[in-house]
C-alpha cells in the first residue's frame, strides 16, 4: 500500500470523520501530502552514496478562509503530515538533520483553494529562528494548472553554489562533496543508453513497452485498476522526451505530484493519484 493511501486511511479514522467535513474545499489533504513529498524530492541534497538529506521543517501556507477552517485541527493534521513525510523518506531512503515538523500558516495573498509549501533543513541542535529566512519561495498550488504565482526556486539538489559547485551547507553540517557521486539521480548515461520505464501500483510493477499506456477500470485498458473512483479509460501515459500523462475525460480527474491537472510531464518518482489509487512513475537508464 502506498504512503499517500495509508495517510488517507489514517486521516479518515480521526475524530469521527471531522476531517472529511473540513476538507470539502479545493485544498485536499492528499494534495498537501503530495506537495510535501515533491518538496523532499526537489530539495534532496546528496552528501555521499549512502546519504541523501531532505528538508525536515515545512510550512504550508493557506488562504485566509482555508486557514480559518483548518486551524482548529492544525496540530493533529501537522502530526499526520509529518508522519507521512517520515514514511515517504523511509521508502526513498532519505535522511533528516533534525525533527520533522509541519506547520500551517495564513497567507493573505492566496485565494481560496490555493496553498504554498516552504521548507528548510534544520539540524537537531539549531533553534527555530536561526534559519528563519531560509525557507524556499515556492509557487502556489491549485487544481487549476494555469495558475502560476511566484516562480519556484531551483531545488537544493541542483542549485549551483559558488563558482558553479555544490550549494554551501548551513553551519554545523558536514561539507558537501566536491563533485556529485557516481550514479546520482538524473545523471545521464553513455550515448545510446536506453531508458527503461515502468509504473508501480500497490507494490506491483508494470513495464511500459509501448508508446502509449492506457490506465482504467475497463478490462480493455492496458493496465486495469480495480477502483470504483477510476473511469473505464481514465488516463494515458505517453512516452516521449519527456514522458507525459493525459487525462482521457475521466469523471474524477488525475492528481500529479499533488496538483490536479489534465496533462502533466512525468519524471522519475512522479506520483499519480486516480480515484483512491496511487501510481508511481519510474524510469532509469540501462
Amino acid at each position: 500500500m502506498g504512503v499517500l493511501k495509508r495517510f488517507e486511511q489514517r486521516l479518515e479514522g480521526l475524530v469521527n470523520g471531522t476531517f472529511a467535513k473540513v476538507f470539502k474545499s479545493e485544498v485536499q489533504p492528499v494534495e498537501i501530502a503530495g506537495a510535501l513529498q515533491r518538496e523532499c524530492d526537489n530539495n534532496a541534497t546528496i552528501w555521499n552514496r549512502d546519504r541523501t538529506v531532505v528538508p525536515n521543517d515545512f510550512i504550508v501556507e493557506l488562504s485566509a478562509p482555508d486557514y480559518e477552517r483548518l486551524s482548529p485541527y492544525s496540530g493533529q493534521l501537522g502530526e499526520e503530515l509529518a508522519g507521512m513525510v517520515r514514511d515517504y523518506a523511509k521508502q526513498q531512503r532519505y535522511t533528516f538533520m533534525g525533527t520533522i515538523q509541519v506547520h500551517l500558516e495564513k497567507a493573505d495573498d492566496l485565494d481560496t483553494g490555493l496553498y504554498r509549501v516552504r521548507s528548510r533543513t534544520l539540524a537537531a541542535s539549531e533553534s527555530q529562528d536561526q534559519y528563519g529566512d531560509q525557507y524556499g519561495d515556492h509557487a502556489a498550488h491549485r487544481g487549476d494548472p494555469h495558475v502560476r504565482p511566484p516562480a519556484q526556486r531551483p531545488s537544493a539538489a541542483r542549485a549551483p553554489g559558488p563558482a558553479g559547485g555544490w550549494p554551501e551547507p548551513p553551519a554545523g553540517m558536514p561539507p558537501m562533496p566536491s563533485s556529485p557521486p557516481p550514479g546520482r539521480p538524473g545523471a545521464s548515461g553513455a550515448p545510446g543508453t536506453q531508458v527503461r520505464r515502468w509504473i508501480e501500483i500497490n507494490g506491483t510493477r508494470h513495464q511500459i513497452s509501448r508508446p502509449t499506456l492506457v490506465l482504467g477500470r475497463s478490462t480493455e485498458a492496458d493496465v486495469r485498476i480495480d477502483d470504483p473512483g477510476v473511469s473505464r479509460r481514465h488516463c494515458e501515459i505517453r512516452i516521449g522526451t519527456p514522458a507525459t500523462i493525459q487525462d482521457l475525460g475521466s469523471t474524477n480527474g488525475i492528481v500529479v505530484d499533488g496538483q490536479h491537472t489534465t496533462r502533466a510531464t512525468l519524471r522519475d518518482g512522479s506520483r499519480i493519484v486516480v480515484g483512491s489509487t496511487t501510481i508511481v512513475y519510474r524510469q532509469a537508464e540501462g
